[in-house]
Protein backbone atom coordinates (compact mmCIF):
# COMPACT_ATOMS: atom_id res chain seq x y z
CA UNK A 1 0.00 0.00 0.00
CA UNK A 2 1.20 3.65 -0.72
CA UNK A 3 0.18 6.55 0.63
CA UNK A 4 -0.18 10.10 -0.36
CA UNK A 5 0.16 11.33 3.16
CA UNK A 6 3.61 9.73 3.03
CA UNK A 7 4.55 11.17 -0.76
CA UNK A 8 4.77 7.46 -1.67
CA UNK A 9 2.16 7.88 -4.72
CA UNK A 10 3.54 7.62 -8.42
CA UNK A 11 4.76 11.08 -9.28
CA UNK A 12 2.15 11.01 -12.41
CA UNK A 13 -0.78 11.10 -9.84
CA UNK A 14 0.57 13.07 -7.72
CA UNK A 15 0.57 15.98 -10.01
CA UNK A 16 -3.55 15.37 -10.38
CA UNK A 17 -6.03 17.72 -9.37
CA UNK A 18 -7.77 14.89 -6.69
CA UNK A 19 -4.93 12.28 -6.37
CA UNK A 20 -5.55 9.53 -4.52
CA UNK A 21 -5.21 9.38 -1.11
CA UNK A 22 -3.75 5.57 -1.11
CA UNK A 23 -2.80 3.00 -3.96
CA UNK A 24 -2.57 -0.81 -3.38
CA UNK A 25 -0.26 -2.29 -5.65
CA UNK A 26 0.70 -5.92 -6.88
CA UNK A 27 4.13 -5.99 -9.04
CA UNK A 28 7.19 -3.51 -9.41
CA UNK A 29 5.55 -0.62 -11.04
CA UNK A 30 8.95 1.40 -10.63
CA UNK A 31 10.46 0.25 -13.43
CA UNK A 32 7.52 0.29 -15.64
CA UNK A 33 6.90 3.99 -15.20
CA UNK A 34 10.45 5.13 -15.98
CA UNK A 35 9.54 4.10 -19.17
CA UNK A 36 6.99 5.74 -21.89
CA UNK A 37 3.27 4.81 -21.17
CA UNK A 38 0.49 4.71 -23.17
CA UNK A 39 -2.99 4.42 -22.05
CA UNK A 40 -5.52 2.00 -24.46
CA UNK A 41 -9.03 2.12 -23.86
CA UNK A 42 -12.29 1.76 -25.46
CA UNK A 43 -15.20 -0.25 -25.78
CA UNK A 44 -16.16 -3.18 -23.95
CA UNK A 45 -18.10 -4.94 -26.97
CA UNK A 46 -15.34 -4.74 -29.65
CA UNK A 47 -16.05 -5.42 -33.72
CA UNK A 48 -13.80 -7.41 -35.16
CA UNK A 49 -11.81 -4.77 -36.86
CA UNK A 50 -11.66 -2.76 -33.40
CA UNK A 51 -10.05 -5.87 -32.04
CA UNK A 52 -7.59 -6.42 -34.92
CA UNK A 53 -6.31 -2.61 -34.57
CA UNK A 54 -6.03 -2.78 -30.77
CA UNK A 55 -4.17 -6.10 -31.10
CA UNK A 56 -1.79 -4.76 -33.72
CA UNK A 57 -1.43 -1.01 -31.93
CA UNK A 58 -0.65 -2.54 -28.84
CA UNK A 59 1.74 -5.37 -29.52
CA UNK A 60 3.82 -3.03 -31.79
CA UNK A 61 3.88 -0.80 -28.63
CA UNK A 62 4.92 -3.17 -26.55
CA UNK A 63 7.89 -4.33 -28.76
CA UNK A 64 9.36 -0.72 -28.69
CA UNK A 65 9.40 -1.42 -24.68
CA UNK A 66 6.31 0.76 -24.10
CA UNK A 67 4.50 0.03 -21.54
CA UNK A 68 1.01 -0.36 -21.97
CA UNK A 69 -1.97 0.94 -19.37
CA UNK A 70 -5.45 -0.60 -19.62
CA UNK A 71 -8.30 -1.49 -17.12
CA UNK A 72 -8.52 -5.25 -17.46
CA UNK A 73 -12.12 -4.82 -18.33
CA UNK A 74 -13.62 -6.77 -21.25
CA UNK A 75 -13.33 -5.99 -25.17
CA UNK A 76 -10.39 -3.22 -25.76
CA UNK A 77 -8.85 -3.42 -22.21
CA UNK A 78 -8.08 -7.39 -22.21
CA UNK A 79 -6.99 -7.33 -25.81
CA UNK A 80 -4.39 -4.48 -25.25
CA UNK A 81 -3.26 -5.97 -22.02
CA UNK A 82 -3.20 -9.73 -24.10
CA UNK A 83 -1.04 -8.51 -27.00
CA UNK A 84 1.58 -6.71 -24.69
CA UNK A 85 2.25 -9.87 -23.40
CA UNK A 86 2.39 -11.51 -26.54
CA UNK A 87 4.92 -9.10 -27.76
CA UNK A 88 7.02 -9.53 -24.46
CA UNK A 89 6.15 -6.27 -22.91
CA UNK A 90 4.94 -4.66 -20.23
CA UNK A 91 1.42 -3.58 -18.91
CA UNK A 92 -0.23 -2.42 -16.11
CA UNK A 93 -3.64 -3.24 -15.23
CA UNK A 94 -5.84 -0.37 -12.97
CA UNK A 95 -8.44 -2.09 -11.31
CA UNK A 96 -12.02 -0.93 -10.44
CA UNK A 97 -11.86 -3.15 -7.13
CA UNK A 98 -9.15 -4.65 -5.33
CA UNK A 99 -6.08 -6.18 -6.24
CA UNK A 100 -7.20 -9.37 -4.58
CA UNK A 101 -10.44 -9.65 -5.92
CA UNK A 102 -10.20 -9.01 -9.73
CA UNK A 103 -13.44 -8.02 -11.69
CA UNK A 104 -14.52 -9.13 -14.04
CA UNK A 105 -13.52 -13.01 -12.58
CA UNK A 106 -13.34 -13.86 -16.13
CA UNK A 107 -9.95 -11.91 -16.38
CA UNK A 108 -8.24 -13.30 -12.75
CA UNK A 109 -5.88 -15.67 -15.01
CA UNK A 110 -5.03 -12.72 -17.39
CA UNK A 111 -4.24 -10.71 -13.88
CA UNK A 112 -1.99 -13.43 -13.10
CA UNK A 113 -0.11 -13.54 -16.46
CA UNK A 114 0.17 -9.91 -16.13
CA UNK A 115 2.44 -10.33 -12.69
CA UNK A 116 3.93 -13.20 -13.85
CA UNK A 117 5.85 -11.00 -16.57
CA UNK A 118 6.58 -8.09 -14.97
CA UNK A 119 3.88 -6.26 -14.92
CA UNK A 120 1.39 -4.63 -11.94
CA UNK A 121 -1.93 -4.67 -10.99
CA UNK A 122 -2.98 -1.41 -9.54
CA UNK A 123 -6.04 -0.55 -7.15
CA UNK A 124 -7.40 2.76 -4.99
CA UNK A 125 -9.25 0.07 -2.94
CA UNK A 126 -8.45 -1.95 -0.20
CA UNK A 127 -9.51 -6.13 0.18
CA UNK A 128 -13.36 -6.27 0.68
CA UNK A 129 -14.39 -3.27 -1.03
CA UNK A 130 -17.29 -3.63 -3.31
CA UNK A 131 -17.19 -2.91 -7.16
CA UNK A 132 -19.12 0.25 -7.51
CA UNK A 133 -20.24 2.06 -10.86
CA UNK A 134 -18.63 4.57 -9.29
CA UNK A 135 -14.84 3.10 -9.15
CA UNK A 136 -15.35 2.66 -12.75
CA UNK A 137 -14.59 6.26 -13.36
CA UNK A 138 -12.35 7.30 -10.97
CA UNK A 139 -10.39 4.09 -12.33
CA UNK A 140 -10.36 5.96 -15.49
CA UNK A 141 -8.28 8.97 -14.15
CA UNK A 142 -6.20 6.46 -12.70
CA UNK A 143 -5.50 5.10 -16.01
CA UNK A 144 -5.07 8.74 -17.89
CA UNK A 145 -3.10 9.68 -14.78
CA UNK A 146 -0.28 7.39 -15.30
CA UNK A 147 -0.51 7.34 -19.10
CA UNK A 148 2.24 9.52 -21.18
CA UNK A 149 -0.31 9.27 -24.00
CA UNK A 150 -4.10 7.90 -24.12
CA UNK A 151 -5.21 5.68 -27.30
CA UNK A 152 -8.86 5.12 -28.01
CA UNK A 153 -9.15 2.41 -30.23
CA UNK A 154 -12.39 1.62 -30.89
CA UNK A 155 -14.99 3.31 -28.47
CA UNK A 156 -19.63 4.09 -28.99
CA UNK A 157 -21.20 7.42 -28.42
CA UNK A 158 -21.44 6.34 -24.86
CA UNK A 159 -18.40 4.53 -24.01
CA UNK A 160 -16.93 4.75 -20.49
CA UNK A 161 -13.62 5.20 -22.85
CA UNK A 162 -14.82 8.58 -23.59
CA UNK A 163 -14.24 9.47 -19.28
CA UNK A 164 -10.73 8.33 -19.53
CA UNK A 165 -10.12 10.87 -22.78
CA UNK A 166 -11.67 13.58 -20.97
CA UNK A 167 -9.50 13.11 -17.80
CA UNK A 168 -6.43 12.91 -20.21
CA UNK A 169 -7.52 16.14 -21.54
CA UNK A 170 -7.93 17.84 -18.63
CA UNK A 171 -4.54 16.42 -17.60
CA UNK A 172 -3.06 18.70 -20.83
CA UNK A 173 -2.28 15.01 -21.98
CA UNK A 174 -2.22 14.12 -25.77
CA UNK A 175 -5.62 11.91 -26.68
CA UNK A 176 -4.98 9.92 -29.44
CA UNK A 177 -7.98 7.98 -31.60
CA UNK A 178 -8.61 5.60 -34.34
CA UNK A 179 -10.67 6.12 -37.02
CA UNK A 180 -14.02 3.99 -37.91
CA UNK A 181 -15.99 3.61 -40.31
CA UNK A 182 -18.92 6.23 -40.20
CA UNK A 183 -21.88 4.36 -40.47
CA UNK A 184 -20.32 1.76 -37.29
CA UNK A 185 -22.20 2.61 -33.81
CA UNK A 186 -18.68 1.29 -32.32
CA UNK A 187 -17.11 4.23 -34.04
CA UNK A 188 -18.85 6.64 -33.44
CA UNK A 189 -17.23 8.00 -30.11
CA UNK A 190 -13.90 7.54 -31.68
CA UNK A 191 -14.32 9.50 -34.68
CA UNK A 192 -15.78 12.42 -32.45
CA UNK A 193 -13.07 12.71 -30.87
CA UNK A 194 -11.08 13.48 -34.08
CA UNK A 195 -13.83 15.65 -35.21
CA UNK A 196 -13.08 17.44 -31.43
CA UNK A 197 -9.05 17.53 -32.19
CA UNK A 198 -8.11 14.13 -30.61
CA UNK A 199 -5.01 12.94 -32.95
CA UNK A 200 -6.07 10.74 -35.99
CA UNK A 201 -3.86 6.95 -35.52
CA UNK A 202 -3.53 5.15 -38.61
CA UNK A 203 -0.10 3.32 -37.58
CA UNK A 204 2.16 3.28 -34.52
CA UNK A 205 4.18 5.84 -35.80
CA UNK A 206 1.67 8.47 -35.23
CA UNK A 207 1.65 7.25 -31.63
CA UNK A 208 5.33 7.16 -31.47
CA UNK A 209 5.42 10.42 -32.79
CA UNK A 210 3.01 11.93 -30.09
CA UNK A 211 5.46 10.35 -27.96
CA UNK A 212 8.22 12.02 -29.24
CA UNK A 213 9.96 8.52 -30.28
CA UNK A 214 11.27 6.65 -33.06
CA UNK A 215 10.46 3.52 -34.12
CA UNK A 216 13.56 0.93 -33.21
CA UNK A 217 13.42 0.14 -37.13
CA UNK A 218 14.87 3.83 -37.87
CA UNK A 219 16.88 3.87 -34.36
CA UNK A 220 18.72 0.84 -35.32
CA UNK A 221 20.33 2.95 -38.62
CA UNK A 222 21.74 5.15 -36.09
CA UNK A 223 25.68 4.82 -34.73
CA UNK A 224 28.19 6.90 -33.63
CA UNK A 225 31.28 7.80 -35.37
CA UNK A 226 33.27 7.20 -31.41
CA UNK A 227 33.13 4.76 -28.81
CA UNK A 228 31.69 7.49 -26.96
CA UNK A 229 28.58 8.55 -28.88
CA UNK A 230 27.84 4.55 -29.41
CA UNK A 231 27.61 4.45 -25.66
CA UNK A 232 25.45 7.09 -25.37
CA UNK A 233 23.25 5.87 -28.91
CA UNK A 234 22.39 2.73 -26.85
CA UNK A 235 21.93 4.86 -24.14
CA UNK A 236 19.15 6.88 -25.73
CA UNK A 237 17.94 3.03 -27.71
CA UNK A 238 17.47 1.54 -24.49
CA UNK A 239 14.87 3.97 -23.31
CA UNK A 240 17.05 6.31 -21.48
CA UNK A 241 16.16 10.33 -22.20
CA UNK A 242 17.25 12.21 -19.35
CA UNK A 243 20.13 14.17 -19.85
CA UNK A 244 21.00 13.66 -16.55
CA UNK A 245 20.64 10.11 -16.02
CA UNK A 246 22.38 9.37 -19.63
CA UNK A 247 25.60 10.49 -18.38
CA UNK A 248 25.36 8.67 -15.30
CA UNK A 249 24.57 5.54 -16.99
CA UNK A 250 27.01 6.65 -19.69
CA UNK A 251 29.86 6.95 -17.29
CA UNK A 252 31.49 9.15 -19.32
CA UNK A 253 34.12 12.07 -18.27
CA UNK A 254 31.46 15.19 -18.40
CA UNK A 255 33.83 16.84 -20.61
CA UNK A 256 33.85 13.95 -23.46
CA UNK A 257 30.19 13.21 -22.60
CA UNK A 258 29.27 17.17 -23.40
CA UNK A 259 31.39 17.01 -26.43
CA UNK A 260 30.04 13.87 -27.62
CA UNK A 261 26.07 14.89 -27.43
CA UNK A 262 27.35 18.20 -29.05
CA UNK A 263 28.54 16.17 -32.28
CA UNK A 264 25.56 13.27 -31.86
CA UNK A 265 22.92 16.86 -32.20
CA UNK A 266 25.35 18.52 -35.22
CA UNK A 267 24.81 15.40 -37.30
CA UNK A 268 21.41 14.93 -36.59
CA UNK A 269 21.63 11.42 -35.02
CA UNK A 270 20.18 12.91 -31.58
CA UNK A 271 17.64 15.76 -31.53
CA UNK A 272 16.34 17.55 -27.99
CA UNK A 273 13.00 16.94 -27.33
CA UNK A 274 12.73 19.73 -23.98
CA UNK A 275 13.53 19.81 -20.40
CA UNK A 276 17.29 18.51 -21.25
CA UNK A 277 15.70 15.11 -23.11
CA UNK A 278 17.10 13.32 -26.23
CA UNK A 279 15.70 11.11 -28.91
CA UNK A 280 17.20 9.37 -31.52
Amino acid sequence: MLTLRNNEIPERLQRLAQPPKQLFIEGDIEPLLERPCVGIVGSRKLSHYGRQVTEQLARHLAAQGIVVISGLALGVDSVAHQAALDAGGGTIAVLPGSVEEVYPASHRQLARDILAKGGALVSEYPKGTPTLRANFIARNQIIAGLSDVLLVTEAALKSGSLHTARFAMEQGKDVLAVPGNVSSATSEGTNNLIKSGAALVTSVDDILHALKIESKTAQQTVKGDTEAEQIIIDQIRQGVRDGNELQQRSQLDITIYNQSLTMLEIQGKIRPIGANNWSL
